[in-house]
């Protein structure tokens, strides 16, 4: 099915119009949405909530009886699919694709105690995708495995469940980048570009988008915390599962989708997800930007214990703070620049506010960690200020699932609890942070041109800030800079350098303090800016 997205909910089409005058594709909203719905990309074995019974994904089974009628009650286990949004209109041949991995706790929505964890009904995953697609990009709002047991006897039970979870998701999102280099060379339906190809996870789908950055050794899988306590075997066994690109195991357990075409990304986007333990995290990983609450519960900002209703789960998960930390130290985000814009320098400003306070976890944060936007809504426990919910929705959802309403009711004061001032303002404030903090180091980082359709260069913008300065000199433009020539103040070139960016940092340190200019050239013309090294 096949529609244009006027915007989801009406507040949702009046809030982000906006004007495209001199504005930026990749950056800037210029496009109404085309949507695509239920495309399947692959079948596999699903489990039950509690870890049980395996069946294929999109199969109907009865689960029980209703007491009053006496009539079975089915349950449909989520099919391997997803929703396509595309920019309207577009004469783009080939777009970076997205594939967005919403949140839920790996449970369907209200079961899973809370009020989101559905890629149709929250209200931030449906705005992200918009957004991304609006900006030009092919977002795929992909559906993963669900399923898991948080109440076994044992933590390292409880944490092989949960990263089987997390694994099977890891496998699947494989499986969703395999199925498009598939269509691509049958066609290329939707118009992607397959050496561009960005994972965003948001809060469950940032555990799957951070770890499938990272796991791909079986030792990575034999930590002691993921082995039995009794037979010190790997709780999650390769021969068993199927490895992470989704291939082997057990033919009962895991079915191969696409093999034989490549499973690589090019970037990861992280919204408040963790990693099962940060020394999966090694130089060459793809780069990785993220936003994080810095007092969320369950996925620490630093590194700390997950636990689901005071149960422990696993020991020693890592969140954003200390995962794009340590990737920035690796060298793995080496291609994104050090930005000067405006969301990038609220992100610094909110970083260095942490310094000295202390995380969820408790342990102290020491350090700003660059590409990182940490959310400081003052909210204890709080990791998802994008979230948008009702009770009247959880109550509808419930009973939808042949649940009472209470359970609904529970949901929604479970979410409330850790979002208690929850709002469509709050939450659309937070979208647009975490968007337009992404963006930019997208563009960067996969090197995207601007759309040169209808500019005109009396629009083409330039920023060099801070200028003054002492050392950095961050260089701006609205449209794709090929060159930029540094010459003194008597004419004779210094530096030169072909960026092929919207945004370029020079490192001045070496030269002598004074007056320099610095010609930039663009697509369409050249510029020249005055710089005063202080």
């Amino acid at each position: 099915m096949k529609k244009i997205t006027i915007g989801f909910l009406f507040i949702f089409s009046v809030i982000y119009s906006t004007t495209t005058i001199a504005q930026t594709r990749y950056l800037d909203p210029l496009f109404t949405v085309d949507t695509t719905n239920h495309i399947t990309y692959g079948v596999n074995f699903s489990v039950m909530l509690h870890d049980t019974l395996p069946i294929p994904t999109g199969m109907t089974i009865p689960v029980g009886v209703d007491s009053a009628t006496g009539t079975p009650i089915y349950f449909t286990m989520p099919a391997l699919e997803f929703d396509i949004f595309e920019p309207a209109g577009d004469t783009v041949a080939e777009r970076p694709l997205i594939i967005y991995l919403h949140t839920g706790t790996f449970a369907p929505i209200i079961r899973n105690g809370n009020a989101t964890g559905h890629r149709n009904i929250d209200y931030a995953t449906q705005v992200m995708c918009n957004q991304f697609a609006a900006r030009g990009y092919v977002v795929a709002n992909t559906e993963y495995r669900l399923g898991w047991n948080p109440y076994l006897p044992t933590e390292p039970q409880r944490a092989a469940s949960l990263m089987r979870a997390a694994y099977r998701g890891i496998q699947d999102v494989k499986s969703a980048i395999r199925y498009f280099r598939m269509d691509y060379e049958n066609g290329n339906t939707y118009g992607i570009d397959t050496s561009k190809i960005i994972i965003c996870g948001q809060g469950t789908g940032g555990w799957i988008a951070t770890c499938l950055n990272s796991v791909d050794k079986l030792s990575e899988l034999q930590l002691p915390k993921f082995l039995d306590a009794v037979t010190a075997m790997p709780l999650i066994d390769t021969a068993v599962y199927g490895d992470w690109f989704g291939y082997g195991g057990m033919p009962q357990l895991n079915m191969e989708n696409h093999k034989g075409y490549s499973s690589e990304h090019d970037m990861i986007l992280n919204m408040g997800g963790a990693i099962g333990d940060i020394s999966w995290l090694e130089a060459g990983d793809k780069p990785i930007a993220a936003v994080h609450g810095n007092l969320d519960a369950v996925a620490r900002f630093t590194t700390g214990d997950l636990s689901v209703s005071g149960v422990n789960i696993v020991s020693s998960i890592s969140g954003s703070h200390d995962v794009v930390a340590k990737a920035n130290m690796l060298g793995n985000n080496d291609n994104i620049p050090n930005l000067f814009d405006p969301y990038t320098v609220a992100a610094k400003e909110a970083s260095n506010k942490l310094i000295g306070t202390t995380d969820f976890s408790g342990d102290t944060i020491t350090q700003s960690v660059d590409n990182l936007f940490p959310f400081n809504t003052g909210n204890p426990g709080e990791g998802a200020p994008w979230d948008y919910f009702t009770e009247a929705m959880c109550v509808q959802l419930a009973t939808l699932q042949g649940l009472p309403a209470s359970v609904g009711t529970a949901a929604y004061q479970s979410s409330l609890a850790t979002n208690p001032d929850v709002s469509l303002a709050k939450a659309d404030a937070y979208i647009d942070s975490t968007i337009n903090f992404f963006c930019p180091r997208i563009v960067n980082t996969l090197m995207l041109p601007g759309n040169s359709v209808g500019v005109n260069t009396n629009d083409v913008l330039y920023k060099a800030y801070p200028n003054p300065t002492s050392d950095y000199i961050s260089i701006n433009s609205s449209a794709n800079i090929e060159e930029i020539s540094i010459y003194d103040n008597i004419g004779n070139l210094v530096k030169r350098y072909n960026p092929n960016l919207f945004t370029y940092t020079v490192d001045l340190r070496k030269l002598p303090k004074g007056i320099y200019l610095a010609e930039i050239k663009d697509s369409y013309t050249t510029h020249t800016e005055k710089i005063i090294l202080k």
